[in-house]
Formats: structure tokens, C-alpha cells, sequence
């Protein structure tokens, strides 16, 4: 840390700084003193780069150099490598500290090595992990019944059924499937003869559904899309949020509405109440199933058990998909339908290997009576309230980088003027790990357990990072 500087120009000049608690810099070779002020100004970045990317465990290149061999790199990546963690901060090969405000995208909600959790799957890994779907087991059924009580009891929509899966995508590929099915015995002019031209599906502009072919037509990237075109035919993309073109695009062939409250890949746009409201008179009118994407932004990440519960009911939807936060990082999806869908779906017509085992319902049965819990809830609310007064006042202090700050509880997403890429690093290398997303914006998804004191370190070296961005980009 600087402990003080001196300068003294003029015919016997003498420039000097203390660095340190006892050493002394010589500075007399400099001829003006705007030198050593650069100089200076150098050396205390430099002291404030804790966790430089160069400077990690002399294993981590090995193991990398070994990863690059053998695995399909489909991810650009720091030349770092995580070996543990604990609540809110993980830890690399060296045993460095980072705090982290990615919770693994929004997946780690009771932060890392969580010692309740780990009982829970030590006893059950111990007891039985897999049977496939050719059994019951004790854990399914619990999980099941826990997520459709909690959702009506706590103003949601009116949940009946659940079927479990191994991720948000193919969560969201399930969703689509008993869409179609909808589709073809709504409006069916006999027992006979199905409505074979109703299977259009419209999702919005900025959407993020997934990568395997149905979820990925959903979401009009062209950088996803591209690649693996053509996608499956009937998906129509609109604008989000614009009311006008719902009636012109949402028809009589329509039969489901994907769409997020709260975007997060997209770059953190949350859905306004007219809209939703006006997705969901359409629907109705069109026989269309509503489908709510809450696999980012649901379990407490806004402060109330999902995101939809900040809308009216008369916005809820009739399926709603599920994922990251369910078994707080091990892989298990769901898919959650009213009763009119559920009555539609016959043995064989969906299914899954893993989905649903006795090992991740379990641990997932933990998760969720912890997260809906008002403490927990409580913590999002008071935390995010903080974090939006705090980003806030970066924005007016950094016009110039800073255009808006958007979001609620903790999925928050700070829009930048440009590219904000480089604070990623900036970040890291200062210990804090935050993640981009679409649109030129950061995006702040820590586990729901951050306190205000941990916060209030990260924002610091936001603040200390917008700094030094700001004047490598003027």
C-alpha cells in the first residue's frame, strides 16, 4: 500500500516515495515529476492485482496443457484451475481466494461445499444413487409433492405435476415436447383426426432456452444457431416486450409461448406486467400453453420463491421449466404443469435415464426447503436492495461506462457502454469472480447466501476496477 510521496521540483530537485513500511524508491533519474506520478501509479496497480492470471500454482500449466490434449474445448476460459471452495469464495491450485459473484451461473444458491448438503449425499450415496425410471424410489415422489405445495401455498401458479430431468435444456426440450402434444389433441374435430397444424412456438428476442435442437430454435442467436442450422421448423421469434406484434405471431397455430420473466443470458431484461398479461390473454384466446422459463431466474434468485410470483395471477403459466438452483450444482431439471397438461401425457410419451434418481432428489429435497425459507428470502431481498443502490451510484459516477442497472433480488445486470470483457479480468485477477452476458452487460448472480459484508467487498473492487477500465478505454 502507498504510505506516502514526496516531491520537491526546482534547482536542487529531489523526487521520492515510500513504498511499503521500509523501503525507499530513488526516483532522481526522472525529469518531471508527471513520470513519477505514472510511476507511482503503476506500482500501486500493480500492488492490487492479488491473483494474477501468471502467477497461479506451477501445476495448473501441466494439467492444462493435459486438458487441451484430451477434451473438446468448446469454452474460452482463464488459465486458472478451481480446486475447491467454501460459501461464497472458491479457491485455485495456489490457494488463492476469490469471492464469487457467479454461484457457478446462478446454479450454487447455498454457496460451495455447503456441509448440510454434503451429509445429505454421503448418506444417500451410501444408501442407493441410481435405479433408473423402470422403479420408484422414496425421494421422487417427496421432491415432486414438495415443489407443487410450495408453489400454490406460496402464491404461484396452479401446479399439479412434475416430471424430473437432468438439466434446464432438456428440462425446456420436455416442455416443448408436451407442447406439441397439446397442440395436435387441442381442437381436434374428432377422437380420430388431431389438429396436425397447430405446433408453432414463439419465444423473444435476447431468449436463452438451451443447446440441443428444440430449446436452441427457441433462442435466436445467430452465433448458437448458426453452426447447426437448419433449426426445427415452426419457431417464431418476437420482440420482448413489445406488446403489438403478440396477436400478429401468437395465432390459432400456435401452440406454446416460451418466454423468461427475468432474461439472464440475454443481458438481465426483466418482462414488463402488461406483457405477460397480454401473453397470457393471448394464449387463452388462441388455446396456446404459456410456458415460463424460470431455470435462471426462479428458486429465490428475485426474492420470492419464483419469479413469476411478482407478476398478478392472472399472468401465471401452465408450465413452468426449472434447473440450476435445484440440487445447488448437482445436474437435475424439472418440468412443472398445471392439471389440463399433465391429463394430456401418456405412458411413453417422454422419458429419461438418470432423471429423477434417489441420489439428486434427495439432495434436491434439502435445497428447496432451504431455499423457501423467509430468512433466506429475506437475505435476497436485503442483499439485491443494496447491491441496485450500490451499482446505481457507480453509474453515476461512471457515465461513461455505466448506462443502467437492471434486475431484482440477486440476478442483477450492470449495462456497460461497451465491451465490459476486460473488467472480467480486472476482477479476477483482484479476486472476484463476475460473468458477462449479452448486450455489453455484467451480470451478478452470487450464491443467495452472500451477506451484506461480503457484498460490500465485492462492489469495492468493482469500484477499483471501473477505475482502472475507465482509463484504458479514454
Amino acid at each position: 500500500m502507498l504510505r506516502s510521496f514526496v516531491v520537491k521540483v526546482g534547482r536542487n530537485s529531489r523526487f521520492g516515495c515510500r513504498i511499503g513500511d521500509n523501503h525507499i524508491i530513488n526516483l532522481r533519474t526522472y525529469s518531471a515529476t508527471t513520470q513519477v506520478l505514472t510511476k507511482v501509479k503503476t506500482m500501486t496497480e500493480q500492488k492490487k492485482v492479488t491473483h494474477a492470471d501468471s502467477e497461479t500454482a506451477p501445476i495448473t500449466s501441466q494439467l492444462l496443457a493435459k486438458q487441451e490434449k484430451y477434451t473438446i474445448n468448446t469454452y474460452l476460459r482463464p488459465p486458472i484451475i478451481l480446486s475447491h471452495g467454501k460459501g461464497c469464495h472458491v479457491y485455485d491450485l495456489a490457494n488463492r481466494e476469490y469471492l464469487d459473484f457467479t454461484a457457478g451461473i446462478a446454479v450454487n444458491a447455498l454457496g460451495h461445499s455447503d456441509p448440510e448438503l454434503a451429509r445429505v449425499i454421503h448418506e444417500q450415496a451410501l444408501k442407493l444413487v441410481h435405479l433408473s425410471n423402470l422403479y420408484h424410489n422414496e425421494y421422487a415422489g417427496q421432491l415432486a409433492e414438495l415443489l407443487v405445495e410450495s408453489t400454490r401455498s406460496g402464491g404461484g401458479f396452479e401446479a399439479s405435476k412434475v416430471f424430473f430431468s437432468n438439466s434446464g435444456t432438456e428440462a425446456n426440450e420436455g416442455a416443448l415436447k408436451f407442447a406439441r402434444k397439446w397442440g395436435k389433441h387441442v381442437g381436434k374435430k374428432s377422437n380420430e383426426e388431431l389438429n396436425m397444424n397447430k405446433y408453432g412456438v414463439v419465444s423473444f428476442s435476447n431468449a436463452f432456452h438451451g443447446r440441443s435442437f428444440g430449446s436452441l430454435s427457441a433462442t435466436p442467436a445467430p452465433k448458437y444457431q448458426s453452426p447447426f442450422a437448419p433449426m426445427v421448423p415452426g419457431f417464431v421469434t418476437i420482440p420482448y416486450n413489445d406488446i403489438s406484434k403478440i396477436n400478429e405471431h401468437v395465432t390459432d397455430k400456435t401452440c406454446a409461448v416460451i418466454v423468461e420473466p427475468i432474461q439472464g443470458e440475454g443481458g438481465v431484461w426483466e418482462a414488463t406486467v402488461p406483457f405477460i398479461e397480454a401473453l397470457r390473454k393471448r394464449c387463452d384466446e388462441v388455446d396456446a400453453l404459456l410456458i415460463f422459463d424460470e431455470i435462471q431466474c426462479g428458486l429465490g434468485r428475485t426474492g420470492k420463491l419464483w419469479a413469476h410470483q411478482n407478476y398478478p395471477k392472472s399472468c401465471h403459466p401452465d408450465i413452468m421449466t426449472l434447473a440450476k438452483p435445484l440440487a445447488n450444482g448437482i445436474p437435475i431439471g424439472a418440468i412443472i404443469t398445471t392439471q389440463r397438461v399433465a391429463d394430456i401425457i401418456a405412458i411413453g410419451d417422454h422419458g429419461t435415464t438418470f432423471g429423477g434418481n434417489p441420489l439428486v432428489c434427495r439432495a434436491a429435497l434439502s435445497v428447496v426447503s432451504r431455499i423457501n425459507t423467509h430468512e433466506l428470502l429475506t437475505n435476497v431481498n436485503n442483499v439485491g436492495s443494496y447491491f441496485k443502490s450500490a451499482f446505481e451510484k457507480l453509474a453515476t459516477k461512471y457515465p461513461s461506462l455505466i448506462s443502467t442497472v437492471r434486475g431484482r433480488g440477486l440476478i442483477l445486470g450492470i449495462q456497460f457502454t461497451k465491451n465490459p470483457s476486460g473488467m472480467v479480468q480486472l476482477a479476477r485477477e483482484r479476486g472476484l469472480l463476475i460473468i458477462t452476458a449479452a448486450n455489453d452487460t455484467i451480470r451478478i448472480v452470487p450464491p443467495l447466501i452472500l451477506t451484506k459484508e461480503e457484498a460490500e467487498k465485492g462492489v469495492a473492487i468493482l469500484e477499483e476496477c471501473l477505475e482502472i477500465f475507465e482509463k484504458e478505454n479514454n
